[in-house]
């Protein structure tokens, strides 16, 4: 009868300890469900003729069944002495997908009736206002009943659960489209929401009023209104679950497989829905504060947006210069740093920007300082290859920090080789940390973390911050080492990187057909 905030949050621990106690075991293999041998498959008629289980997960969404095995029916049949390990949690992880959006739906249930629908706030909302706040939330939840249904079917279908990835798959084809339009949606929600609360003190109120009612457990109203993008990249990890438990080159994997991907579409569409708007405000923003002292670039392009700003100290003068007190030797200059652009400024009057050079991110290279004394601690060049005259240009740049400066030469040059090798590599083995507490990014080079993410470690500093890649989906960027525990085990790791390999293996096989057409 879990709230599904509360379910996502006791699952993921659950993940986290799991994690722990393999990565302490000295020797995984003998848990790990890769090395178990299988025997001979029983009769599927000895299965099928047991009696199916009646979850009714949507009729009663108060069901203590957390687990497939725990089903009476489950119990009692017989089944757990004949299905091997590897099968039984493959059936608990296709089931925990089952029961994960019981709980979601009745979450999304909640927000409709409780809050949506409430009387109270139905008079102090503007339908504008409700609209923005609620999107199209009804359809989410509508579409999230048909789905609940076909799962429940197919539970109900057999005891032993034959698959639910060909479900999942005809969904996110046919109806997820509303998470894009709920999620676009979000900047617009998070703004008014903040709006509402300073300029209408009712509206705060009833919000607090609800919250404080025992349906909510304790749980904020914003919380609920953020439950479709957490559900449709959490659905994207529990299939990609089903798909490291199910047998390799099998109809199962292959089912797998199409949904991963088309789940994969969904979410990386709702990302840069999310994104375009702010982008897009971002830019006109940053527009309106730069003065060309140089040929003027148009900032504005659909395809720009910000990657990184800035403040650094250039040297002055010559190399011969060192000597010099660095009082003198150092001056302030600011970067803003677009994903094909760089612009080189100086801070004027008015919060205003004066462009003095600019260059394609194309033509930039660094190069580091070392071992130059204190005074150049944190020193880097920036090669311009081609600046605003047409001409090479040179820039000695101080960061204010290491963790700045290896901030600022990775996203100036990103193809820059780092400490460690990249997930991309097929490396056999790399530095791998999994998030213990969530991270939400301050800047754009910066990457939010989920609970149980597990990134392999590019990069890291003496002061503190990790440049890390998410296996799931390959995102990279910066976050504080204080946010994970690294991964101390190298058994675990390898079998990290290969169930990733293995959950993405179609996206390779599109980039080997893609590189091929290419070619020709």
């Amino acid at each position: 009868g879990l709230l599904y905030q509360e379910y996502r949050d006791k699952s993921t621990r659950e993940e986290i300890e799991t994690r722990r106690l393999q990565d302490s075991q000295t020797d995984p293999e003998e848990t790990s469900p890769s090395e178990e041998t299988p025997s001979e498959a029983e009769p599927t008629s000895t299965i099928e003729n047991k009696a199916p289980p009646q979850i009714n997960l949507l009729r009663n969404s108060n069901s203590r069944f957390n687990l497939w095995q725990d089903l009476p029916e489950v119990q009692s049949s017989g089944v757990l002495s004949i299905l091997q390990p590897d099968e039984i949690k493959l059936q608990e992880a296709m089931f925990e997908l089952v029961t994960s959006e019981a709980s979601y739906y009745k979450s999304l249930n909640l927000l409709v009736s409780h809050f949506m629908e409430n009387e109270q706030l139905k008079k102090i909302l503007h339908q504008s206002e409700a609209h923005i706040l609620f999107s199209n939330v009804l359809d989410v939840m509508a579409v999230s009943e048909r789905f609940l249904l076909d799962l429940e079917q197919r539970v109900e279908e057999n005891i032993v659960i034959s698959d639910v990835c060909d479900i999942v798959y005809q969904h996110t084809v046919n109806h997820f489209s509303v998470y894009i339009t709920y999620v676009s949606n979000q900047t617009y929600q998070e703004r008014a929401y903040k709006q509402l609360l300073q300029d209408k003190p009712a509206f705060r109120e009833v919000i607090s009023q609800l919250e404080r009612d025992p349906k909510c457990k304790g749980l904020s109203f914003s919380s609920f209104l953020i439950l479709p993008f957490q559900r449709i990249t959490r659905l994207k990890l529990l299939v990609q679950n089903i798909l490291k438990k199910v047998e390799e080159k099998s109809d199962r994997e292959s089912t797998a497989l199409d949904a991963h991907k088309e789940l994969e579409t969904v979410v990386k569409a709702c990302n840069e829905g999310v994104r375009k708007m702010s982008r897009t405000e971002q830019m006109i923003s940053i527009q309106k504060k730069l003065e060309f002292k140089i040929k003027s670039v148009p900032i504005i392009s659909h395809s720009r947006w910000l990657l990184k700003q800035g403040e650094l100290q250039q040297m002055n003068g010559p190399k011969t210069s060192r000597t010099l007190r660095t009082k003198k030797l150092f001056r302030e200059i600011y970067l803003f740093l677009f994903n094909d652009l760089l612009v080189i400024c100086r801070q004027i009057p008015g919060d205003k920007y004066q462009v003095f050079d600019s260059a394609p991110r194309g033509l930039l290279r660094v190069e580091e300082l070392e071992d130059q004394g204190q005074s150049l601690a944190n020193v880097f060049i920036l090669r311009l290859l081609e600046n605003a005259d047409d001409r090479e240009a040179s820039y000695m740049l101080k960061a204010s920090s290491q963790s700045e400066m290896k901030r600022w030469m990775i996203s100036l040059a990103p193809n820059r080789r780092t400490k460690f090798v990249s997930f991309t590599s097929r490396l056999v083995d790399c530095p791998q940390i999994q998030c213990v507490h969530p991270y939400v990014a301050q800047q754009p080079d910066e990457l939010s973390l989920e609970l149980a993410d597990v990134l392999n470690i590019l990069d890291k500093t003496d002061d503190g911050w990790i440049f890390g890649e998410r296996l799931h989906d390959q995102e990279r960027g910066w976050f504080p080492s204080s946010m994970g525990e690294e991964i101390l085990n190298p058994k675990i790791r390898a079998q990290n990187l290969k169930e990733c390999f293995r959950v993405h293996k179609s996206d390779d096989s599109q980039r080997r057909k893609l590189g091929s057409r290419n070619r020709q």
